[in-house]
């Protein structure tokens, strides 16, 4: 089967600029008949633990950052009438900045990716893009920068996409696929581009993240009760299966036949190795967890494992797999399970994931859940610690990441043939990002007062 010069791919690529200008691309004006973004929130909150909702909403009003992180729904919406090229890539979905971090990968080496994909989705690459650089202004606004450095910083996102899109199109298919972004990488890049504060920034992102092993966490989550090794209480954050009979999570067939059941189903999503690894340990306890800000009030478990003794445990986490946000704004791929496509635009996108990672369907509830490891050396950049220097280091590194990502389950000659290799697209980045995180400003405001006025109930500080 003949297949595409390289050439050839970039000129069908440029051919569609003709359908969506790249100039476009910078037009954003709420329509007249844009959805009310509480009225959406409150939509994608059907089906949640109702009485962790104030949580979720506590910590969205906090400041417009907190905002546009909770709510993707609101801007999936927004994106779905904005010029995109045709051109479809596996999307995060969620790509806002706080979404990049750190963690090991088999090897126990220290990992640069994108580390959410709850709503990963096969969509416009564009949208991606638009969410970091709309993510970068209005964190620059946060940490008190001037709007033309703002602009700046969206810029960097399109120009640094638009770099490594280059270089990924210039290297082979396996030489993309094998690219990764390492620990020595991000410092070396933080010693050259940034100024110390950034580079001590940096600094401490791994050396939290070497430090959140198996051994602390569990030394974290759990105590001894009774001669047995148990998940702490430290509700509503953290509440033992022992605790509560969780119907809302585990309907009326209980806690321990439902786990067994998962536990089981888990099990078969996963290749025979791990299977085997797995064989060494059982569950001896969990509980309900709280997630981040996005993910209050899904259900979000914790298993404690152990294997050959207390000093050979192990944490899981399931979290709840609902619909992705883009999907009512795309065209329906199939997949299973919810988890299933979880899991599956992880392993595409990540250039290493998590050697735990699996699925399964409550039978019980017909919840999908993925499974994970917990807090296996992970660790991200305190974005509200950074300086200018420091925060414009720092996308350029997610905007390698992403357009990595995007190569790997798209076309980079042809995304490269759109965007081509003038300041066009950048700049029309730019425009939409500012627009964008003016729109998040009033939107956030709008929570603010539905906030004060009773309507919508927030616990903050939690």
């Amino acid at each position: 089967m003949a297949t595409l010069t390289r050439a050839e791919k970039y000129e069908l690529g440029k051919a569609l600029r003709r359908q969506a200008g790249r100039k476009s691309h910078g037009d954003w004006s709420p329509s007249d008949t844009r959805a009310d973004p509480l009225e959406l929130l409150q939509q994608s909150d059907q089906g949640r633990l109702s009485h962790l909702l104030p949580i979720k909403y506590g910590r969205m009003v906090e400041s417009p950052f907190t905002f546009l992180r909770g709510s993707a729904m609101v801007m999936a919406a927004d994106l779905a009438h904005t010029p995109v090229s045709s051109l479809t890539t596996m999307l995060c979905g969620d790509a806002h900045l706080s979404n990049f971090g750190v963690f090991a990968s088999p090897e126990r080496n220290l990992i640069f990716d994108i580390n959410d994909f709850d709503e990963v989705y096969p969509g416009p690459w564009e949208w991606d893009v638009k969410r970091l650089a709309a993510s970068a202004v209005v964190a620059g606004r946060s940490n008190n920068f001037q709007d033309a450095f703002n602009r700046e910083l969206a810029e960097t996102v399109a120009r640094g996409y638009q770099k490594a899109m280059q270089y990924f199109d210039d290297h082979t298919t396996l030489e993309m696929w094998y690219y990764h972004i390492d620990a020595e990488y991000v410092l070396d890049l933080f010693k050259d581009a940034s100024s110390k504060q950034g580079q001590q920034t940096a600094r401490e992102m791994f050396q939290k993240a070497r430090q959140r092993t198996q051994a602390q966490t569990l030394d974290k989550l759990t105590t001894h009760q009774d001669g047995r090794l148990r998940i702490i209480s430290d509700p509503p954050l953290l509440v033992p299966f022992r605790q509560n009979d969780f119907d809302d999570v585990f309907g009326e067939v209980g806690v321990r036949e439902t786990i067994e059941s998962a536990w089981q189903d888990y099990l078969d999503s996963l290749s025979k190795e791990q299977q085997f690894l797995l064989s060494r340990y059982r569950i001896t306890d969990g509980a309900l967890r709280v997630g981040g800000i996005g993910s209050v009030g899904t259900r979000c478990l914790i298993v404690l494992l152990e294997g050959q003794g207390e000093e050979d445990a192990i944490i899981l986490q399931l979290k709840e797999a609902g619909a992705s946000v883009l999907e009512p704004f795309l065209p329906t791929h199939a997949y299973d399970t919810h988890a299933e496509r979880v899991v599956t635009g992880q392993t595409l996108m990540q250039t290493v994931s998590d050697i735990f990672l699996g699925w399964h369907q409550s039978a019980a509830t017909q919840v999908d859940y993925y499974w994970r490891q917990l807090k296996d050396m992970k660790g991200a950049v305190e974005v509200e610690d950074l300086d200018q220097q420091g925060l414009e280091t720092y996308l350029e590194l997610c905007s390698w990441t992403l357009a990595r990502a995007h190569a790997r389950t798209g076309d980079a000659a042809k995304t490269m043939g759109y965007i081509g290799k003038n300041d066009k697209f950048a700049g029309a980045i730019a425009k939409f990002a500012m627009a964008y995180a003016d729109q998040t400003e009033q939107d956030h405001e709008q929570l603010e007062k539905a906030v004060k006025s009773g309507k919508i109930a927030a616990e903050k500080g939690i």
